[in-house]
């Protein structure tokens, strides 16, 4: 009984720790919108600046609470707007010495004169400008000009805690939010890459361009030879001169196993030549894998990605009859980032991509991850595009300003367009711009949504340049 217990307890705990994982999943992927993040920011941060400043007025008698509602609305547009121009505009509104329609009047316009001088766009100036207006209602002749001291000096006080506050956390944060909180930029740097396919080559040279932006990139090359009952997968290490250091993944001594095990010697050979080319090329460590077909072979594919410590697995893309073929499904179907390459036809295979165009929805986890491969892949020397199209005019501004969120944070040239054409239209407008487009593949859309509209590298076949297709494991 106790032990029937204890496999229970073990069981929920599983399930416990499941759920756990999938919800902090969620949550990052979430948190990476650059709008929820102000949002979340907005709720925890402000709050407790102003109760900061509100703890300082308590003890030093200092600051009036009449500050305190144009200070909040002040605190808000900094956190709200955090690439915007509303740092120490809050001091700019103190300044007048009567009461009057006329004073109001100078008062406001002063304000607007020298937040314009200033270049400080700070709505919540003009409120205390207006604030400093009521002091003659509350105190006598003799102590106004002390009032008017001791406000000014308040206000700039409270301006200078919020922004300081709110500098170090757009400094320290804020820009460098892609490196806390996009799991895009750390990894993928381990490249598994089935060799099938005529274009294989070229879509081994694609992977290793990633790999070798990180210092700890490498590559691994896979064969699945068509053996029967060859479930282990080996791998094997090249060295700089190509030579192999494997050992044979087939057991047995038959007449079968001799030639399974001839099979698995030609492919790795057939592998251990690429993988050299690609050490001399690239300058990215490159090993060989050779692993049975098993009776599913995106799930050989997969599962040999994990054996490597591959977190990335780059595929030629594929189709029958108009759609994916089985095996890129299959892989677009696992929980391991992949990347299907289609090197074009109309050229002959390319070795950099120099021009890169990422066209996207929204944004989010895939959108990130497009711009990382498309920046790792340009380099210093090259140049990304990022695009989206637009149904209504009424969306540019909503669209410009995603575009911008999404770019910011990445160290690189960018540039953003939105147009009014369909996506189809857009994209063979500008393929020979370009020598690789790189989208996602909506695997994060319901079906219902994908048979309305099919994703959009379905409905799109005669572009000059590249293609990669993303999908996020």
């Amino acid at each position: 009984m106790l032990d029937g217990f204890r496999t229970r307890y073990r069981a929920v705990l599983r399930r416990v720790r499941r759920f756990e994982r999938r919800e902090i999943r969620e949550f990052r992927r979430w948190i990476e919108h650059t709008t929820n993040l102000i949002h979340l920011t907005v709720l925890l941060v402000v709050p407790v600046l102003i109760a900061a400043v509100t703890a300082v007025s308590n003890s030093v008698d200092l600051l009036p609470f009449v500050l305190f509602p144009p200070l909040a609305s002040g605190t808000y547009t900094l956190f709200a707007d955090p690439e915007g121009k509303y740092v120490v505009g809050l001091a700019d509104g103190a300044g007048s010495l009567s009461v009057g329609a006329a004073e109001a009047a100078l008062a406001v316009f002063l304000t607007g004169a020298a937040t314009w001088a200033l270049d400080f766009e700070e709505p919540a100036a003009f409120s205390t400008a207006l604030l400093a207006l009521i002091a003659p209602a509350f105190s006598s002749p003799g102590t106004i000009s002390t009032f008017f001291a001791e406000f000014v000096g308040s206000v700039f006080l409270a301006s200078t805690l919020v922004a300081a506050a709110f500098d170090f956390w757009r400094r320290e944060f804020y820009e460098r939010r892609s490196e806390f909180l996009y799991a895009s930029t750390k990894g993928d740097d381990h490249v598994l890459v089935p060799m099938r396919g005529d274009r294989a080559s070229a879509t081994a040279t694609f992977a290793a361009r990633i790999a070798a932006a990180h210092d700890a990139g490498k590559v691994v090359l896979l064969d699945v030879v068509e053996t029967m009952g060859v479930e282990e997968v080996s791998a094997e290490g090249v060295s700089a001169e190509g030579t192999s250091t494997r050992g044979t993944s087939v057991g047995d001594t038959s007449a079968e196993g001799e030639s399974a095990e001839t099979e698995g010697d030609e492919s790795a050979e057939r592998l251990e030549a690429e993988a050299h080319r690609i050490e001399t090329e690239v300058g990215v460590p490159c090993e060989v894998v050779v692993a049975g077909d098993g009776t599913n072979r995106s799930k050989t594919a997969l599962r040999a990605a994990r054996e490597t410590n591959c977190d990335l697995v780059v595929a030629p893309y594929e189709e029958e009859r108009g759609t994916l073929s089985p095996f890129v499904h299959g892989l677009f179907q696992g929980d391991i980032d992949t990347i299907a390459f289609r090197s074009s036809p109309a050229t002959e295979p390319r070795t950099r991509w120099k021009r890169v165009l990422v066209p996207v929805r929204r944004a989010g986890d895939t959108a990130h991850a497009m711009i990382d491969f498309a920046l790792r892949l340009a380099g210093r020397s090259g140049s990304v595009g990022v695009c989206t199209c637009i149904d209504r005019e009424e969306e540019r501004r909503r669209t410009e300003r995603m575009l911008a969120n999404l770019v910011e944070t990445f160290d690189g040239s960018f540039e953003t367009r939105v147009s009014r054409s369909s996506i189809e239209s857009f994209l063979a407008t500008n393929d020979a711009h370009y020598d690789l487009v790189i989208m996602g593949a909506s695997t994060d859309r319901s079906a219902a949504s994908r048979f309305v509209s099919p994703p959009t590298f379905e409905r799109i076949h005669d572009l000059e340049c590249d293609v990669a297709i993303v999908h996020r494991g």
